[in-house]
């Protein structure tokens, strides 16, 4: 008598799959985010030329393939510079956020410094500390007043 090739597998009911909370990735983006200004600020002190990609799906016209691409994107530095001091921001829907009221900014001081703070931030972000700003509710733009002019009647 022969045996199956599948009855040497154990088989078992699948297991329930918990899904994340979705501060976890937001907290993904943050430090992907983070990471990137870090290589930034690393190039910076290099003295070496900054560049980043992604993919990006395209259509190719000829044969209505989708192919991924990579594009060369800006970015644009959370920290500046005032008389050779150097301040960092760090950024949540393209806001700064304050990590403490009223103060965005982190006082890094030489440019040698930031990947070390950008360091410090990445695990700050990795145990959970600025979840309280990741979750916190996106304030829309207020619309522009409208130009209508009122006529008497």
């Amino acid at each position: 008598m022969t045996t199956s090739v599948l009855s040497s597998l154990k088989v078992t009911a699948r297991p329930k799959i918990e899904p994340k909370a979705p501060v976890v990735g937001k907290r993904m983006n943050l430090i992907e985010k983070l990471e990137q200004q870090q290589d930034m600020a690393r190039c910076m002190i290099e003295k070496r030329p900054f560049e980043a990609y992604r993919e990006k799906l395209v259509k190719d016209p000829q044969t209505g393939e989708r192919k991924k691409e990579r594009r060369q994107v800006n970015v644009r530095p959370w920290y500046y510079d005032s008389d050779g001091h150097y301040y960092l921001e760090v950024k949540v829907n393209n806001k700064p956020i304050e990590l403490q009221l009223g103060k965005p900014a982190i006082d890094v001081g030489e440019k040698d410094k930031l990947p070390e703070v950008l360091d410090t931030i990445i695990k700050a972000t990795e145990k959970g500390e600025l979840d309280t700003h990741l979750l916190a509710p996106v304030v829309p733009k207020k619309p522009a007043a409208s130009k209508t002019t009122k006529t008497k009647a």
